[in-house]
C-alpha cells in the first residue's frame, strides 16, 4: 500500500544548525536543500501530492531576521528552480494566507503557481503562513450550507493525507491540516529535517504499507 498523499512538517532546521554550531540560517538553507530532494524522491516513487509546511502563523514570533531569511531562501528557490517543476509536469499550488507576506514574495508565489497551473502531473502544496484553524475559520464563514464545506478549503479537490511525516522528535500535528487530517496515518522520527534521506522516506513509507486503514469500520 502506498499513500496518494504524503504531508510533511519538516521540523529541526534550527537544532540541526545550533548542533553543529552555526548560524540558525544555514539550518533553514539546508532544510530548502531536502524540501527539494523529497520532492524528487516522491515523484519518482508516482505519490500525487506532496504538501510541506513550510512557514505556519505561528512562526511570526520569531526573530524578524530570521523571518527575512526563510522568506528570502523561500523566493529564491520559486524563482532558481520554476522551470525544473514545469519540466517534470508538477503543480505548485500555495495554503494559506499569502496575503500577509511582503508584495515582492507574495508575486513570486503567485507568479509560481501561475505558471505551473496546466501541469498534470505532482502537485506540490506548500503551506506558507498556513493556520489550520484559521483555514477553517475562513471555509466557515465562506460556506453557504448548500455545497461542500470542503470545496472553500484550500486543498479543495485533493485528496485528503494519507500519511503525515514529522521529523525532529516533537509528537504533535501543530495547527497542520486540522480539518484534512482526521483519519491520517501519523509517523514521528527524531532525525532532524536537514539530515531526513532518501532512506528515511523509504523506512516511513515501508511503516505506512504495514498499516491497516479501517476508516471507523472493521478490518
Amino acid at each position: 500500500m502506498k499513500p496518494v498523499h504524503v504531508a510533511v512538517i519538516m521540523d529541526g532546521n534550527g537544532r540541526w544548525a545550533l548542533n553543529k554550531n552555526l548560524p540558525r540560517y544555514d539550518g533553514h538553507w539546508k532544510g530548502a536543500e531536502v524540501a527539494e530532494d523529497i520532492i524528487e524522491w516522491c515523484n519518482d516513487r508516482e505519490i500525487k501530492y506532496l504538501t510541506l509546511f513550510s512557514f505556519s502563523t505561528e512562526n511570526w514570533k520569531r526573530p524578524q531576521a530570521e523571518i527575512n531569511m526563510i522568506f528570502h531562501i523561500l523566493a529564491k528557490y520559486l524563482s532558481d528552480r520554476l522551470n525544473k517543476v514545469i519540466e517534470k509536469n508538477a503543480r505548485l499550488h500555495f495554503i494559506g494566507d499569502l496575503d500577509a507576506l511582503n508584495p515582492e514574495t507574495r508575486l513570486i508565489c503567485l507568479n509560481s503557481e501561475q505558471s505551473t497551473s496546466k501541469c498534470t502531473g505532482m502537485v506540490i502544496n506548500l503551506a506558507v503562513n498556513y493556520s489550520g484553524r484559521s483555514e477553517i475559520l475562513k471555509a466557515a464563514q465562506e460556506w453557504n450550507g448548500k455545497d461542500e464545506f470542503e470545496s472553500h478549503l484550500y486543498t479543495a479537490g485533493q485528496p485528503d493525507p494519507d500519511f503525515l511525516i514529522r521529523t525532529g522528535g516533537e509528537k504533535r500535528i501543530s495547527n497542520f491540516m486540522l480539518w484534512q487530517m482526521a483519519y491520517t496515518e501519523l509517523y514521528f522520527t527524531d532525525v532532524l529535517w536537514p539530515d531526513f534521506s532518501e532512506s528515511d522516506l523509504d523506512l516511513a513509507l515501508e511503516d505506512f504499507s504495514k498499516r491497516e486503514r479501517r476508516f471507523g469500520g472493521i478490518g
